[in-house]
């Protein structure tokens, strides 16, 4: 999906959102009682195709920016990845991991229901298979989650948003990096750095008018 078609779409979605009263955690929540830190929908959203997937939660106050009601995390399927790549770092379990996944970026929402910033994160947060930054541009291209169970908006808004802010992410990953770099240098390499601590390794914020009007769309 190229930027004026993502654009475009990320337009329709949100108006189609505001026209009918159901923001995102509308859409995305189940009515009734809703728990911090827990995955909606619970087995996360997996395109029937790609398998690129996507869930929403929400962290307990005082966790989080009080601004932000929730964030979706999304991920690539290791399968969407080229055979051959190397990981910098995998689940405790190595290959026997549950979740066959690696992170691409975590999107957070404000009260209203619009994206602020994208944020990337170290590889405890997820328990995913880590790849490189360089690795995980080439891949960007492949995120599509239009065919998940889960609302359709929801899942083209998300499909269009990071086929939009691929420049964005690309520099936010690569920041991923030397940040982890610098740690790795600052604890003498030690492996533990992808286990624990140093939560959000980068973050991008969103000024979603200014993006549009960038791309010369009235």
């Amino acid at each position: 999906m190229e930027a004026i078609e993502a654009a475009e779409t990320v337009i329709e979605t949100i108006t189609q959102m505001a026209t009918e009263g159901r923001p995102l955690m509308m859409r995305v929540l189940p009515e009734g009682d809703v728990h911090w830190w827990a995955h909606y929908p619970d087995k996360d959203a997996r395109d029937a195709k790609t398998k690129s997937r996507w869930y929403y939660h929400m962290h307990a106050p005082g966790n989080r920016d009080a601004s932000e009601h929730g964030h979706f995390h999304l991920f690539l399927h290791r399968t969407q990845m080229e055979e051959g790549l190397s990981t910098i770092a995998q689940p405790p379990e190595g290959e026997n991991a549950k979740a066959f996944v690696t992170h691409i970026t975590g999107l957070s929402i404000n009260r209203q229901g619009l994206p602020t910033s994208w944020f990337a994160t170290n590889r405890w947060v997820t328990n995913e298979f880590m790849y490189s930054a360089p690795d995980m541009i080439a891949h960007l291209d492949r995120y599509n989650v239009d065919q998940t169970k889960q609302d359709e908006t929801v899942n083209r808004f998300l499909t269009a948003m990071v086929a939009l802010y691929r420049d964005e992410i690309s520099d936010m990953l690569l920041e991923r990096d030397q940040a982890l770099a610098d740690l790795s240098a600052a604890q003498d390499g030690d492996p533990k750095l992808y286990e624990k601590g140093n939560e959000v390794l980068a973050v991008r914020p969103i000024d979603l008018d200014q993006k549009i009007e960038s791309l010369g769309i009235e």
